[in-house]
């Protein structure tokens, strides 16, 4: 591990290297380093100088990790992520989105296992073996995961697999049968806001930032470009100000509106809101507005990503949250 590495990332990772398994599944909400803890693993399995701390950050192949170019670690990931996270495309599946034949996939492609499949069948080029990491891995289809089943429970020579996801139900038993299981911890307040503040986020936007995210220090980064707007974001919508949603995605908005519609229902029923502090919140007087207002975020989500118009979207989003929050 490097001295970079969040502290319950290092923790586990020394944990799972103290035991034995070929292929592990890493489950737990996101936020909380899956990927993360995924590649420190596939890096100690690789490394040239091991210890129970992980891999040395210092050797040829944690180098060649480091630059994504390693022979014996197969990174199996939707093409979509793949780009986001600076990971080279397969030659075949570059040319045909460069040719603008296709669209990067949001799946992991079928095709894209079938080579991890052959990759498995090769021999170490570096000679400490080889790794497969998969990521997201709910992201495989039905085919995709059938693909892998047989290779999965008896892997040839000293291949191992690591597999990350944070919808680990959407995943075939089959293939959650055949990995050692997983759950990544959730640090604690302190240790997440101190993550955050060694990120160079000052102490006071960390803390709206972790709230936003509902405690998970990987995902409130995100919320840094609107931590002054957050707590101010349900008088806004109360008031009907769709402007505060500006350049922000449909699901980014839903994301909102679902942590909002959350927090009323909570502080309706006597509980403490996860997200927003208590003073930031309208009241909200009736119990069935907000409850059929969240069954109408829930419906909403499930076309989140279909290609609707972003603004007409988000005026019928705020709209419906002002029925809900009329007295």
């Amino acid at each position: 591990m490097t001295a970079t590495a969040a502290p319950w990332i290092t923790s586990q990772t020394q944990q799972l290297l103290a035991q034995r398994g070929h292929a592990w599944l890493l489950a737990g909400p996101s936020g909380l380093g899956q990927f993360e803890l995924a590649m420190a693993l596939a890096s100690a399995w690789l490394c040239e100088h091991p210890s129970a701390h992980g891999a040395c950050g210092q050797c040829g192949s944690c180098h060649a990790i480091a630059v994504h170019a390693h022979a014996d670690l197969c990174v199996l990931m939707p093409e979509t992520t793949l780009l986001a996270l600076g990971w080279p495309l397969s030659e075949k599946a570059n040319d045909e989105i460069e040719s603008k034949k296709r669209k990067p996939s949001k799946e992991i492609r079928v095709e894209a296992m079938r080579d991890t499949v052959e990759f498995a069948q090769r021999t170490s080029a570096r000679g400490h073996g080889k790794a497969v990491l998969v990521f997201p891995a709910e992201r495989m289809n039905v085919y995709t995961a059938n693909a892998l089943l047989k290779t999965l429970e008896e892997p040839p020579g000293d291949v191992k697999f690591v597999l990350a996801t944070d919808a680990a139900h959407q995943l075939l038993p089959t293939i959650r049968s055949r990995c050692l299981g997983h759950t990544l911890l959730w640090p604690d307040a302190p240790t997440a806001l101190a993550w955050l503040q060694g990120q160079g986020v000052p102490a006071a936007p960390a803390r709206v930032m972790l709230r936003a995210a509902g405690g998970r220090p990987q995902d409130a980064l995100q919320f840094a470009p609107i931590a002054d707007l957050w707590p101010r974001l349900p008088r806004a919508v109360q008031g009907g100000d769709v402007a505060v949603f500006k350049d922000w995605t449909p699901a980014q908005t839903l994301d909102a509106l679902h942590k909002m519609c959350h927090d009323l229902l909570a502080v309706r029923s006597g509980a403490s809101p996860r997200f927003f502090e208590a003073e930031d919140l309208p009241k909200a007087q009736s119990w069935r507005k907000l409850t059929d207002w969240s069954q109408a975020l829930s419906q909403a989500m499930r076309t989140v990503e279909h290609p609707f118009n972003a603004g007409l979207m988000q005026e019928a989003l705020v709209s419906q949250a002002q029925l809900a929050l009329k007295p």
